[in-house]
């Protein structure tokens, strides 16, 4: 029999998971919910290189790349498409688009980069081969949810800032697994957002990023990570974003639309690439996302537990505290980023990532598999 003073133990470290909950929602993820673009006095256009990469996408640019092309965007930009080693049909493609739209720049590279693994190399070509100093970076498999997307992207851009962090949403579609996928975008948007707003930048998402071609020449490129597999967004903006240096857009007009994924065994292999790099993150940015991602891993253990063998009314107040505090926040940030449709979900949504995390576990110790993308 396990004596009452440990139940009660126990219910004191539930309260302490629901302080750091709260702390972050109210520290953290409530700059992105209430959230108020700055007003500016004048607004100036700059010119702007899209970059592009594709390896083996003849599909996904056939349907994408007319949202980039189209933009409503009077000022200079040009479109870099670099074409990766690819054996479809991606390059008789660009090259009918050229014959309409004159400013794109078709890059084709026909050789491997020995000891760089994923985009980084065409990447890196894509960014050194751009004409003009602010770069936009989305993906073959996006487009752009407005014909604004340009413009609201680079109007972010002001006398220090170096990096405008964007959303790359996915598109709704029928079924869970769209719900679950858009649910996890979100909040690991939420995060990265919010913490950038908060002065701590930590990543970005390479569907919807954009920076100066000085930052990234200045720090040598992706040359501190090229063994990485992935990282050309996340683990470069991690390296270069400072509280000064950062911006973020998250009007609905600036997001990226992907085709989410529809089995379940390639979302989490998608993921498992992605989790790998968190590795490498500086420790305050580890700790941070640490601390929250186990506080979120044992409320949920706890709150049962707490329920069953202390006080469940007395548990239920405390977790409704910060639900109270969750619902307010949740629903704000999902209008903002266009989601609204998730928040009558969210409790349970809130649930499964317990769930999540436990799939996802083995990204810890996994290691990173050599993909392009």
């Amino acid at each position: 029999m396990i004596p009452t003073i440990t139940w009660t133990i126990l219910f004191y470290v539930f309260c302490a998971v629901i302080a750091i909950q709260v702390m972050y929602y109210l520290y953290f993820f409530r700059r992105l919910a209430f959230f108020k673009k700055p007003a500016r006095d004048v607004n100036v256009e700059h010119p702007v290189s899209v970059i592009i990469c594709a390896r083996d996408e003849a599909d996904n640019l056939t349907r994408n790349l007319p949202g980039v092309l189209v933009q409503d965007y009077k000022t200079t930009h040009e479109i870099v498409i670099v074409n990766d080693n690819s054996t479809d049909e991606g390059r008789y493609v660009i090259e009918e688009f050229q014959k309409s739209f004159k400013n794109i720049n078709h890059i084709q590279l026909t050789q491997e980069a020995k000891m760089i693994s994923g985009k980084k190399f065409p990447l890196s070509i894509g960014i050194k081969s751009a004409k003009y100093e602010i770069v936009l970076l989305t993906d073959a498999d996006c487009t752009p949810a407005s014909e604004f997307w340009m413009q609201q992207m680079q109007d972010t851009y002001q006398e220090d800032t170096e990096i405008v962090l964007g959303y790359g949403a996915y598109h709704k579609r029928p079924g869970i697994l769209n719900k679950l996928i858009r649910f996890e975008t979100f909040h690991t948007a939420l995060q990265y957002l919010s913490y950038a707003l908060a002065g701590t930048p930590y990543m970005g998402v390479g569907r919807n990023l954009s920076y100066k071609k000085d930052v990234f020449l200045r720090n040598k490129g992706f040359s501190s990570i090229n063994q990485i597999p992935s990282g050309d967004d996340d683990l470069f903006i991690n390296q270069v974003a400072t509280a000064e240096n950062t911006a973020v857009v998250i009007d609905p007009e600036a997001h990226t639309l992907s085709e989410p994924k529809k089995r379940w065994s390639d979302w989490m292999t998608q993921k498992y690439r992605h989790y790998t790099t968190g590795r490498y993150y500086k420790p305050k940015h580890k700790f941070l996302l640490g601390l929250y991602s186990l506080s979120l891993f044992l409320l949920y253990p706890l709150l049962a537990l707490s329920i069953i063998f202390f006080n469940w009314w007395i548990a239920l107040a405390v977790f409704g505290f910060r639900l109270l505090i969750q619902a307010v926040i949740l629903y704000k940030g999902m209008k903002k980023l266009n989601e609204s449709d998730l928040w009558p979900w969210f409790l349970l949504l809130d649930i499964w990532m317990f769930f999540y995390y436990i799939f996802t576990l083995p990204a810890i110790w996994k290691a990173p598999r050599k993909n392009w993308d």
